[in-house]
């Protein structure tokens, strides 16, 4: 046996961009563009299920505030959640703070730690 290496041509593509690169360029750049939109709803789901928030909202919370763009009335000195989510400036945790601790004239609520994760959720959903 010889120690003599056998040589295989390979074929090489050309260094140019084929349709299947620029498609996915493409849509690369799309999904980047929706970032923005998808990113609040993966944040909400990591706190709990927005729509078991709004029913929580609903129940407990929409006799003082006003809990959902749609609800007609609410307590004039009480701050809608819109207003409260817009507030909370990306940092989420300090409402669910609040909710485990509430303050006068709240001070008879008591929620769940999995409660206050859905009304978080819910929260996120209205910024």
């Amino acid at each position: 046996m010889s120690d003599s290496k056998i040589t295989i041509p390979v074929a090489r593509r050309p260094n140019t961009v084929g349709i299947g690169c620029i498609r996915r360029l493409a849509i690369g750049a799309v999904l980047l563009g929706l970032l923005p939109v998808l990113a609040p709803a993966a944040h909400a789901q990591g706190w709990g299920d927005a729509g078991a928030g709004r029913e929580i909202a609903e129940r407990w919370c929409s006799e003082c505030h006003m809990v959902s763009p749609s609800q007609a009335e609410a307590t004039p000195d009480a701050p809608t959640f819109m207003e409260i989510a817009r507030n909370a400036d990306d940092d989420l945790a300090v409402v669910a703070g609040f909710l485990m601790d509430p303050h006068p004239p709240m001070a008879g609520l008591s929620l769940s730690r999995q409660e206050i994760r859905h009304l978080v959720a819910y929260f996120a959903t209205l910024r």
